[in-house]
């Protein structure tokens, strides 16, 4: 595997990923949160995400065919569940219910599974990225060249996790309400693309 593949792979998976386009959205899950349960949740939604991407690099859609879910039929879930968190980020669903529990580490939203590490990490496209890498692999040997590479990504995502505090004291208050609701239209949009995509993948679209 030569240094030319390596870095296309990572080209791949940084754009699939968008480590930039995540950090603004992890702002808004995490609202409201202090450094430090930031910081948890930036380490659990990334190491979910690696271990989620590690399973399918070597398993593939061998693991959805065993469940009897298609890369559609994921893709299609995905974007269903992604547009309630959507929905949720465009009228203050998430504050009103944060407002209404006991400010206690218990009653802190946690986001770091649902949506951060799946799908917004590890989604349709980063899978579907892996398995397709892993198919151009030859070797063990390759298989962790990839992987190594995932990890280098991903450790990019979780800097842009761990720089959200500055990123918000910058914007303010008000800025991050704007961002908050700009992004879950953008969220939705990128949801319905979701069920979109795995709508045409079975035909059901022209």
């Amino acid at each position: 595997m030569d240094a030319a593949f390596l870095i296309t792979a990572f080209a791949t998976l940084f754009v699939v990923i968008d480590p930039i386009g995540l950090a603004p959205i992890f702002i808004a899950l995490t609202q409201g949160a202090d450094r430090q349960h930031r910081r948890k949740l930036a380490l659990r939604s990334c190491g979910i995400a690696l271990a989620v991407l590690t399973l399918f690099t070597f398993f593939g859609e061998a693991v959805l065919g065993f469940i009897g879910i298609s890369m559609p039929a994921f893709r299609i879930a995905g974007g269903i569940l992604l547009f309630l968190t959507a929905l949720d980020m465009l009228f203050e669903r998430r504050s009103k219910r944060r407002e209404d529990k006991a400010e206690e580490e218990d009653a802190l939203p946690d986001p770091s599974v649902f949506p951060i590490a799946i799908p917004l990490i590890a989604g349709p496209g980063a899978i579907a990225t892996m398995i397709l890498l892993a198919g151009q692999t030859s070797s063990v040997l390759e298989i962790a060249a990839i992987l190594a590479v995932l990890v280098v990504v991903l450790l990019v995502v979780l800097l842009f996790f761990l720089s959200a505090g500055i990123i918000e004291h910058a914007l303010g208050h008000t800025g991050i309400v704007v961002v908050t609701r700009l992004l879950g239209m953008l969220l939705a949009a990128l949801s319905v693309q979701f069920v979109i995509d795995g709508l045409r993948n079975i035909g059901a679209l022209g």
